[in-house]
């Protein structure tokens, strides 16, 4: 009876990768990280999954996900999916910040209440009962984009360099005299050599 299986590596995102697991009805632990796996994920029933951890894949649609979890694993408690676009924090994009992940936590613990651990952070009391009231209301709907606003906007890449530095051709630089003259008065680099050694 296999009670842990892990999937790793760069397997297709399609339906037929995860067919096998039927077999493992009573599997406990299941670890698909690194599997670039998509919002096509299924699963099959698996009743006594109590850990699962979907690191870094494939996954934008947090709700579909969720309530696919809910139906073929309830006796989930510990759930991990950093590095998805679905678990919003600073690492994956810029554009998110720690309330977002705040409130992703929340939605997930609305959705999953028999939670214990959501990304490698244990659940907190004050977190479940935030659930409870606030939960349904987290979800975080982004308007879909049209094709015209996709072509129309270029992609804009984050660099830390200043706007003028950006081209390799417009390169400018400095250069000066220094008047600075060191006397060694305030070195410790020598003071354990005598005067006989130098």
């Amino acid at each position: 009876m296999e009670k842990y299986l892990s999937l790793s590596g760069n397997h297709s995102s399609n339906k037929r990768s995860l067919e096998g697991l039927s077999a493992f009805r009573s599997l406990e632990e299941l670890i698909l990280d690194n599997n670039q796996l998509g919002d096509d994920l299924v699963l099959p029933g698996l009743p006594r999954l109590h850990t699962l951890t979907l690191n870094k894949n494939r996954i934008t649609d947090l709700e579909y996900l969720l309530d696919h979890l809910a139906e073929v694993t309830p006796a989930l408690e510990y759930l991990s999916l950093l590095g998805n676009v679905a678990c919003p924090n600073e690492l994956v994009s810029l554009e998110k910040d720690e309330e977002d992940y705040k409130r992703y936590r929340c939605f997930v613990l609305y959705k999953l209440p028999n939670l214990k651990f959501l990304d490698a952070q244990k659940v907190t009391r004050q977190e479940r009962e935030e659930a409870l009231v606030r939960g349904a209301y987290m979800k975080v709907v982004k308007p879909k984009a049209s094709s015209e606003d996709v072509a129309g906007s270029p992609e804009l890449h984050y660099t830390p360099l200043p706007s003028a530095s950006r081209e390799l051709t417009s390169h400018q630089g400095v250069l000066g005299k220094c008047r600075y003259i060191y006397y060694g008065k305030n070195s410790e680099g020598n003071r354990f050599i005598r005067d006989d050694q130098l």
